[in-house]
């Protein structure tokens, strides 16, 4: 690109420039390197205590430092590596403070003491005794104890609370405290035996914080309760509904108590009735019986009473204690691997107390701050200070002169080296001076973007392919793997055809129909439609490794296991006489695509429909619950070669035409299809990609992920049984049970990673084959980088990213920029 060359070309004279004007100093100001960003929204609410969204998140990260962060090692070989910041060590310290175990109530495994444990409870942070807040005020241990004995009041209820009273990174001690003086909720009912009696007691409560009460689709409230301590608002950020019809749950959830407790009265009984029941239809159950009259016996299990308060707890019981003036000891409720538990130090709970204290407001029914709300209230710790904000249109940051990692030049610029090797060499970090993010549309944005405004820029899906050639477009595969979901049972099928728009959907109940379905896509083809997706023929990609704080090269799907049950699942056979001498070579030779039987399997699929009288002939009509927004022209293309792969394998069958209509403007798609409103689903899972052997509890887990199983009109994992071989013993569990026997106390937990692969393949395998979930493509985040910038690696790496804002360098400085832009006529050409 000609624009590209001038860059390089230009930035070789700015360093030269740099060098020639440091015996002048004194007459030329220090350079300027801006980082210009957008945003849709600013966050308002940074407080590491009860931050809520990304936009929160993303303010915090400027003005904060963790005790601990991953960086690059070695970028040719993809090496990361564990850096000090907030800490200069981290030390398991187990084996020397047992006593701890006993002292603050840590949960020990069974039929052990604490003598018995030597590793993995206790951990000693030595603290980084240069650090400061931006006055200039020195940090040390009793800032983090105070902190946490703010984050854990019982008062507050600190939105992020539950990361350290529960959890893997839970402090031993700190449930009791949080709770401290809490009201008691009892349930209002008792049993005797498998009969429910009901308690007396002068006030009741609607409960919306049990564990068994699972309404919402998106978090069962086990998970509201674990993640955030009190009822959440029924709506996403966009003010999209994100539950199953539930008209009244926002209602009830603004009458809630700062408990999740909701005062009974008939209005709100019969609000709740209402939600239950449009849950329960998800599962062709209600809470109404034959006559119409509500279950009494369902329905009042929800009902609680308050009895008094807790307990008054001291902070001395929690297990987060200074040991002196730079070293605290983090004193864990359960066992944790050390490198997991550097991973919860990448964040840290560090507050001003001056300011946190100043901000309090009793008014309410609870403790508040307004900590970390506005630029008077915030105090930065970080690399980066607040220097001004304009609510929901501005915000500005700076370097921190008292971040303990700047050294002051003699022009007055504040520069930094890591105190770590990255290719062997020190090198220089947080080169950006300043940061500014700007509130803007993103047809603004994209103005801006292209008249060299700003430094990023995300293109809507339907423009990537204008920028596919460009030398400054990133595409990063992400761990989602985009999928068709399917509802296969019959009579949601039939009402759809009745009812839903559909015609003929009830094929979809057949498994011949949907393996053909799976083998009739192209995906290589069929992921052009959109830039930056690649191909996918399994649930986990190539970004899911099952041990890499220990071996960076544990891909899962690059394991024997995985790849055996992906081979074995496509039918390739491989070894002496075949095609492929190895299981590698038949595992890379797949691609889900098979015509020939796929028209074999359609041409059973409608003997067997016919026969069945399921299908009686015409064309075939499904709807997809495509996307929560308006569909887009990639959408669009999507779906016209699903058409022609469809037709394709039907042809000669006996099938009449295969139409599927994509829709859009759906709040919840993926509660739409369990719930009978659409046939098939598009969307994703993803995440947990450092621990796979979790992930089918997505697919399985009733209880985990209540209301958010997107296949739970096709089975019932709770009582289905799956049987595996492990270690020579044949092990038959429900699939339920399987999904959860790798984590916690699972009957597989503590087992080697060779067994634990072999069940997470087996499950892969085994669920792929009920073709209930297509798997499609792998999604990619892909944006556009200024020219003024550059990442320190193009090799992308799960641990580290391209090197982050750390190692992110300046081709130009801010005046060089607006020159070079200004010479090439006010716009830059991006493609």
């Amino acid at each position: 690109m000609k624009l590209m060359k001038k860059l390089l070309g230009l930035s070789l004279v700015a360093l030269a420039v740099v060098g020639l004007t440091a015996c002048v100093q004194d007459e030329t100001p220090a350079a300027s390197y801006t980082y210009n960003a957008y945003s849709t929204a600013l966050g308002n609410n940074w407080n590491p205590h009860a931050w809520e969204t990304s936009a929160d998140s993303s303010m915090l990260d400027y003005i904060s430092s963790p005790f601990v962060d991953m960086s690059i090692k070695d970028s040719v070989n993809g090496e990361y590596q564990w850096v000090y910041e907030m800490a200069t060590e981290v030390v398991d310290v187990t084996a020397q403070h047992q006593s701890d175990l006993v002292k603050y109530g840590s949960t020990l495994p069974s039929g052990k003491t604490a003598t018995d444990v030597t590793e993995g409870y206790v951990y000693q942070i030595k603290l980084n005794p240069n650090a400061k807040w931006e006055n200039g005020e020195a940090i040390d241990a009793d800032d983090y104890v105070r902190s946490m004995e703010l984050f854990l009041d019982s008062r507050m209820r600190n939105y992020r609370a539950n990361l350290y009273y529960a959890g893997e990174s839970a402090i031993a001690g700190a449930a009791a405290f949080y709770n401290s003086e809490a009201p008691i909720y009892e349930n209002y009912v008792v049993y005797d035996g498998d009969t429910p009696v009901v308690n007396e007691a002068e006030t009741t409560y609607v409960n919306f914080d049990r564990a068994d009460m699972t309404i919402i689709s998106g978090y069962s409230l086990k998970q509201l309760k674990d993640d955030y301590g009190y009822i959440r608002d029924a709506y996403d950020e966009e003010g999209n509904q994100t539950l199953f019809g539930a008209t009244y749950y926002k209602e009830l959830a603004a009458e809630a108590n700062a408990y999740g407790y909701i005062a009974v009265t008939e209005e709100n009984k019969a609000k709740l009735v209402y939600v239950f029941d449009q849950f329960l239809s998800a599962f062709n159950a209600s809470i109404y019986d034959a006559e119409g009259n509500v279950k009494e016996d369902w329905f009042i299990e929800f009902l609680f009473y308050q009895n008094g308060v807790g307990e008054k707890v001291e902070y001395s019981s929690v297990g987060l204690y200074k040991v002196d003036q730079y070293t605290i000891n983090y004193v864990l409720q359960t066992y944790q691997d050390i490198n997991y538990f550097l991973t919860s130090l990448t964040s840290t709970w560090l507050v001003y107390e001056p300011l946190y204290t100043a901000g309090f407001d009793t008014t309410g029914e609870l403790l508040s701050t307004n900590y970390g709300t506005s630029k008077e209230t915030t105090m930065s710790y970080g690399a980066y200070k607040m220097e001004s904000l304009q609510n929901d249109k501005q915000v500005v940051y700076v370097q921190n002169e008292n971040w303990y990692g700047y050294e002051k030049q003699e022009d007055g610029s504040l520069v930094s080296y890591t105190n770590f090797l990255v290719d062997g060499e020190k090198r220089r970090q947080y080169m950006t001076t300043k940061v500014v993010i700007d509130v803007m549309t993103e047809d603004a944005a994209k103005l801006a973007f292209q008249r060299g405004q700003l430094d990023d820029w995300t293109p809507a899906a339907s423009e990537l392919s204008s920028y596919a050639m460009s030398d400054q477009l990133y595409q990063v595969t992400e761990t989602y793997t985009m999928s068709f979901f399917f509802n296969t049972n019959l009579n949601d099928l039939m009402e759809m055809d009745n009812s839903k728009g559909n015609t003929n959907s009830v094929v979809l109940s057949n498994h011949s129909f949907r393996k053909a379905f799976s083998l009739a896509i192209n995906r290589t083809e069929w992921v052009t439609t959109t830039a930056g997706y690649v191909p996918a023929y399994s649930l986990l990609n190539d970004l899911y490794h099952y041990d890499i704080y220990n071996d960076p090269s544990s891909s899962y799907r690059r394991s024997d296991e995985a790849m055996k049950a992906i081979v074995d699942l496509y039918g390739i056979t491989y070894g002496e006489g075949t095609n492929y001498a190895t299981l590698e070579e038949a595992y890379k030779s797949v691609t889900g695509y098979n015509l020939a039987e796929a028209k074999s399997l359609m041409a059973q699929a409608y003997a067997e429909l016919t026969e069945a009288g399921i299908y009686e002939g015409g064309e075939i009509v499904i709807r997809i619950g495509y996307a929560k927004g308006a569909l887009t022209s990639d959408d669009q293309a999507q779906v016209a070669l699903m058409n022609q792969y469809l037709n394709a394998a039907v042809e000669g069958s006996g099938f009449g035409s295969v139409t599927l209509e994509a829709v859009g403007n759906l709040p919840d798609r993926y509660g739409d299809v369990p719930a009978g409103n659409y046939a098939i689903g598009y969307g994703a899972w993803g995440g947990a990609a450092f621990y796979p052997f979790r992930n089918f509890q997505v697919y399985m887990d009733t209880v985990q992920y209540a209301g958010q199983i997107n296949e739970l009109a096709c089975w019932d994992p709770t009582t289905e049984e799956f049987t595996i071989n492990v270690n020579g013993v044949d092990e038959t569990m429900t699939y339920q049970e399987w999904s959860r026997s790798m984590m916690g106390t699972g009957k597989f937990a503590e087992a080697s990673n060779e067994t634990k692969l072999a069940i997470t393949a087996a499950l892969e395998k085994q669920f792929l084959s009920f073709y209930y979930r297509i798997p499609l493509a792998s999604s990619a985040a892909c944006f556009l980088l200024s020219y003024q910038i550059g990442y320190y690696t193009e090799n992308y790496n799960i641990m580290y990213g391209f090197g982050g804002m750390r190692l992110m360098h300046y081709n130009y400085t801010d005046a060089e920029w607006a020159a070079e832009v200004a010479a090439n006529g006010g716009t830059v050409n991006y493609k």
